[in-house]
């Protein structure tokens, strides 16, 4: 009996599963400029990517406004993020983070558009007007642009509406007669509203949107991550990858080369 006992036994653990060791696991987010699911498509085949060559796990985790957004970059909810420039500014204050790559050329500004037959011509025409803007602080699409007609004595409504899409989208409709972008998405837009709206107006330039990492993430998988995007803009496909980010020329970067943002005094526009 004991003999029959003991081998039903080991019969019973030779059947349950062998442990497993879990890849490490990392959170991504990104600055919802569009649906998520367009993020999706963006950025799924980079993480595919990132997987294959440090062996590392990456999910992407929503955000469903930009305001959200802020509130879980803050938080230090993201081990990665892709975040404009200044919210790398107020990310790396609040919660550390430090940016890892950027474009090498590309340039981030904000553009004001308008109907292509609006009667608007110039700033001073958007005086006493409703402009539509993504979110407070969206830095092309908002904060450098409002610096800018504040800068000028222009007297606007503000009018936030989630999205750089809803924005375009309101100015289509007449629902406002402006509003705030980038160049990347209006050139995104369908055609039948992209060709139906004129840039009115564009700020100046500052450093693009870097790719960051919480310091708790071990410097060793930072470094992997950091070259890992470099090799991937040194291959074709890697670069029509990218260039949905859109980044062309990807190298590495560090905070010094965020420090104009400071320079542009946007403290006093930025919404906590």
């Amino acid at each position: 009996m004991n003999q029959i006992r003991s081998a039903f036994i080991i019969f019973m653990l030779m059947m349950l599963p062998l442990p497993t060791i879990s890849a490490p696991y990392f959170t991504v987010g990104v600055v919802p400029q569009y649906e998520i699911s367009e993020i999706h498509k963006i950025w799924r085949p980079i993480l595919d990517y990132l997987q294959q060559e440090t062996g590392h796990l990456f999910e992407i985790r929503g955000s469903n406004s930009i305001e959200d957004f802020e509130k879980q970059f803050e938080r230090g909810d993201f081990d990665f993020a892709y975040m404009n420039p200044y919210h790398l500014i107020v990310a790396n204050q609040s919660a550390g983070y430090i940016p890892l790559v950027r474009d090498e050329k590309k340039s981030l500004h904000g553009i004001l558009v308008v109907r292509k037959d609006s009667h608007i011509q110039s700033l001073f025409d958007l005086n006493k007007q409703k402009i539509a803007f993504p979110a407070p602080n969206a830095l092309g699409a908002s904060l450098m642009i409002r610096k800018e007609l504040n800068n000028s004595g222009i007297e606007y409504s503000p009018l936030y509406v989630k999205s750089h899409d809803s924005v375009y989208l309101n100015v289509m409709l007449g629902i406002t007669v402006a509003g705030g972008g980038v160049q990347k998405t209006l050139n995104k837009q369908d055609p039948a509203i992209r060709d139906n709206l004129r840039i009115l107006h564009q700020t100046q330039q500052v450093v693009p949107h870097p790719f960051c990492a919480l310091p708790k993430v071990p410097e060793q998988i930072r470094t992997q991550v950091t070259q890992a995007l470099i090799d991937l803009g040194r291959t074709d496909k890697g670069q029509r990858m990218l260039a949905r980010i859109p980044i062309r020329n990807i190298i590495s970067t560090d905070i010094d080369d965020y420090q104009e943002l400071q320079d542009l005094n946007l403290q006093s526009l930025y919404e906590n």
